[in-house]
């Protein structure tokens, strides 16, 4: 009995899914600087990604910041960029 390979579908689909999930986190680090209050700069220098995933916000006032302390930014940055991401993987989610 001889098996035939049959063409599979679903993983060049996975392949693309996984490749562009793999930009979220770099622009998830983008839009999190981007409401993250602007005075000095050093919020914004300060805020990098660690690991190639994870958001580090290295400045002693960073809690206060998130919490709604500025005007600029009354929802903090983390609840903005976590709807940021929702969205986009759901845009990702849905393309072909």
């Amino acid at each position: 009995m001889a098996i035939k390979k049959v063409y599979d579908r679903i993983t060049p689909s996975v392949s693309r899914i996984n490749s562009r999930l793999g930009m979220v986190p770099q622009a998830a680090m983008e839009f999190f600087k981007k409401k993250t209050p602007k005075r000095s700069g050093t919020a914004r220098r300060r805020t990098k990604l660690v690991n190639k995933r994870t958001i580090s916000a290295d400045y002693p006032y960073a809690k206060r910041l998130d919490q709604g302390y500025s005007k600029k930014a009354p929802q903090g940055m983390s609840k903005p960029t976590g709807n940021f991401i929702k969205a986009l993987v759901k845009i990702i989610l849905k393309r072909k």
